[in-house]
């Protein structure tokens, strides 16, 4: 039997989540929230994969406070405007789509926030054109031609903390059941962690139990208050000399599973235009694996998985438990079907598309059997 098409359980206070399958959609903004508010393109977007045939499907960085968004269009969770009609669409998106669980990643962009879309160029908006002022560990900006952030004060970071535990209440009143926390990728959380945007004077900056201090509190006051899945997205290095590397992550991970945490999801990069990033097949697999037999830890690979044999291979070697896709499934949505294909598995899949699979692929949808009227 493939691994890939095997079922795993992640755990939780509350019991855990059994998926039928190893396949993980990431997340993946999408920029076209209005004012913080899902929108029809998220309907079709969302319905889209949720037929994919995958075991889990993560909304995008979603924002815990307005401040905390990296765009203007990015989707937030921050008060009821923003929860009705996040809840509206995805229940409307899950009565399209056979059963799949459902993760959010929760996060705030930090000194990243205020930003164009990646195709007007992903730069800082300034107040002055429409942007407003992003906040950070410290007064460091992204890069040396951007404005700086405010740095944080205490009050200001306890707000913080207290938004993603309001946003992780919201998504369980949704019916959500799994949490991600963004830590990776150059955002808040993953700029207190880095030395690279994090030289702070007070316990929350220097060493590195200070700088991972803000980040275990944020997981902490949100466990207690969420008993569902809860994980962790990590940049495991910031592929920059000096900066946050696989050794602090792996220590990071050992923290949090202490804490109750119950996957990491392991990225890399993202804090600095510095960062020299050795891009290729499976590049950042050998992170997962590393920090999975350090930890014990639930884990999740990413990063230019895009075939079905290249994500067989890496659960048969032990350097995952599950992978997760996230381009590859914006360039082929029902990827997993063609993964089940390819190692002779079988996925659930609306009985609308049953007729749809060539004759070699026939058995993708185990017994379903479809006549010609």
């Amino acid at each position: 039997m493939s691994q890939l098409f095997s079922p795993y359980k992640l755990s939780s206070p509350r019991g855990g989540l059994t998926l039928v399958n190893r396949i993980v959609i990431a997340p993946m903004c999408q920029y076209l929230a209005h004012h913080g508010e899902a929108s029809d393109w998220h309907l079709a977007h969302w319905t889209s994969l949720l037929n994919s045939g995958a075991a889990l499907f993560t909304l995008e960085a979603t924002a815990v406070t307005e401040q905390g968004r990296i765009t203007h269009g990015c989707l937030g969770l921050w008060d009821d405007r923003t929860e009705k009609a996040l809840g509206d669409h995805l229940h409307r998106a899950r009565q399209l789509a056979p059963a799949m669980p459902v993760c959010i990643q929760l996060a705030h962009a930090g000194r990243k926030a205020s930003s164009a879309a990646p195709w007007q160029g992903g730069q800082l908006i300034t107040v002055e054109n429409g942007g407003w002022v992003p906040v950070g560990p410290s007064a460091l900006s992204q890069l040396p031609s951007e404005p700086a952030p405010t740095e944080l004060t205490l009050a200001q970071m306890a707000d913080i903390r207290d938004a993603f535990v309001s946003a992780a209440q919201r998504a369980d009143r949704l019916g959500i059941e799994a949490v991600e926390l963004h830590a990776a990728h150059g955002y808040l959380l993953h700029q207190f962690l880095s030395p690279i945007a994090n030289q702070r004077l007070d316990d929350y900056g220097g060493s590195f139990e200070n700088r991972i201090r803000f980040p275990l509190e944020v997981f902490t006051a949100v466990r207690q208050a969420f008993t569902g899945v809860l994980g962790v997205r990590v940049s495991a290095t910031d592929w920059v000399e000096g900066g946050w590397d696989v050794a602090q992550t792996t220590e990071l991970t050992q923290q949090l599973k202490a804490l109750g945490c119950d996957f990491i999801h392991v990225s890399s990069g993202g804090i600095s235009p510095q960062q020299k990033i050795l891009v290729g097949p499976g590049y950042q697999v050998p992170f997962a694996r590393d920090i999975r037999q350090a930890t014990g830890l639930t884990t999740f690979a990413v990063g230019m998985i895009t075939d079905a044999h290249q994500a067989e291979a890496i659960l048969q070697a032990g350097d995952a438990d599950l992978i997760a896709i996230a381009r590859a499934v914006l360039y082929k949505p029902r990827w997993p079907w063609e993964a089940a294909a390819a190692l002779g598995a079988t996925v659930t899949a609306s009985p609308q598309y049953w007729r749809c699979l060539p004759r070699e692929a026939a058995t993708v949808f185990g017994d379903a059997k479809v006549g010609q009227r």
